[in-house]
């Protein structure tokens, strides 16, 4: 990934981060807790694709499950993070712009569902049990329903930030320049002098054959 992309997603994953622990998890809502850190990789995904969006899902997991307190092993969120943001990214929609609300709404549902389930059985394989005594049907019923409320006040925004960060107008501006100078230099230093060069000897020699031709008919007369 390259620098401005690594610097945007670690300071949108740690602010989401801090407003999901210090804020979200403080509501006691019923059910499972608004996942504000996996809207941020969703948007940034549906942006920088399935390899942008599987390492910003790593890093982000894995700064979800060293954040306190958090009370499961660490690398267990980075996993499905890492997993959901792959998927995420291949279904990135052209030039990263949304055309209707539709898609990203429908990829909102399917990664909360995803997640979800994705943690419970992560859980489950190294004896987390915890998903069996809340009820996992309500834990995806219950986080698929927040996400959905929260997708439409993240995840444009999230992208545009990414859009933005990506169409650097310095860099273009830049490349742009260099482009225009090097086309320029080929057309005058190369092309044109070289024709201008080569249109100045044949018109010499012309020059020179005529004025022969003068001077032989001057002695012939």
């Amino acid at each position: 990934m390259r620098l401005n992309r690594m610097l945007l997603s670690a300071t949108l994953v740690i602010v989401a981060l801090v407003l999901q622990v210090s804020v979200l998890a403080r509501l006691q809502l019923p059910g499972a807790v608004p996942d504000l850190v996996l809207l941020t990789v969703l948007g940034l995904a549906l942006v920088y694709g399935h390899v942008g969006g599987a390492l910003v899902g790593f890093g982000a997991g894995l700064l979800s499950d060293l954040a306190p307190p958090a009370d499961h092993a660490a690398g267990r969120y980075a996993l499905v993070l890492c997993v959901i943001g792959y998927l995420a990214g291949l279904v990135k929609p052209e030039n990263g712009r949304l055309k209707s609300v539709t898609g990203p709404l429908a990829v909102v549902a399917a990664a909360a569902i995803g997640t979800t389930l994705l943690y419970a059985g992560v859980g489950a394989l190294v004896g987390d049990t915890a998903a069996r005594h809340v009820g996992l049907p309500s834990l995806v019923l219950t986080a698929t329903v927040y996400d959905l409320v929260l997708a439409p006040f993240v995840v444009p925004g999230i992208m545009a930030l990414a859009r933005r960060a990506d169409n650097d107008p310095l860099d273009e501006a830049n490349s742009a320049k260099a482009a225009d100078v090097s086309t320029g230099w080929l057309a005058s230093g190369t092309g044109l002098s070289i024709g201008q060069q080569r249109g100045g000897r044949i018109k010499t020699a012309r020059a020179r054959t005529a004025r022969a031709g003068r001077i032989k008919g001057v002695k012939r007369l």
